[in-house]
């Protein structure tokens, strides 16, 4: 797991943890990571200040250590995206083409779930198809 600084286009700061640089950027290019703030998916990294190792490293690892009520927060948002992936279809990198279709009532109204570049998500919502991201969740041992 990484820990990175944050800001979007309006200047609002913000750290998230991602399982790895690559798993940012990838977040990033499908338009997954948004400001807390405002929403915004326009985010890019920030300036980081290096850790230092001090002698309180028992310290500095439970602080890094989720709290009780972050642990259930992810425990819920697994839940949630399990739970939405377990009642829809993937339609993988189809998932734009397979929106739309369902959007103009050109296929079967149903639940899917997918891949989407952050270009076909710009229009998307443009053309008023209702979608929404999912997160993607860190593993439990992580």
């Amino acid at each position: 797991m990484i820990k990175f600084n944050l800001a979007c286009e309006n200047t609002h700061d913000f750290e998230a943890w991602f399982s790895s640089g690559s798993d940012f950027e990838d977040q990033q290019s499908r338009g997954l990571v948004s400001c807390p703030h405002c929403g915004s998916v326009d985010v890019q990294k920030a300036l980081m200040v290096p850790s230092v190792s001090t002698g309180r490293a028992k310290e500095a690892k439970q602080q890094m250590m989720m709290s009780a009520a972050q642990q259930e927060a992810m425990k819920t948002i697994r839940e949630m995206v399990k739970q939405v992936k377990d009642n829809t279809e993937n339609v993988g990198d189809k998932f734009s083409e397979e929106a739309r279709k369902i959007h103009y009532g050109e296929t079967e109204a149903r639940g899917i779930h997918g891949s989407a570049s952050l270009d076909e998500v710009h229009e998307l919502v443009e053309e008023g198809v209702e979608i929404m991201p999912l997160p993607d969740v860190p593993e439990d041992q992580n």
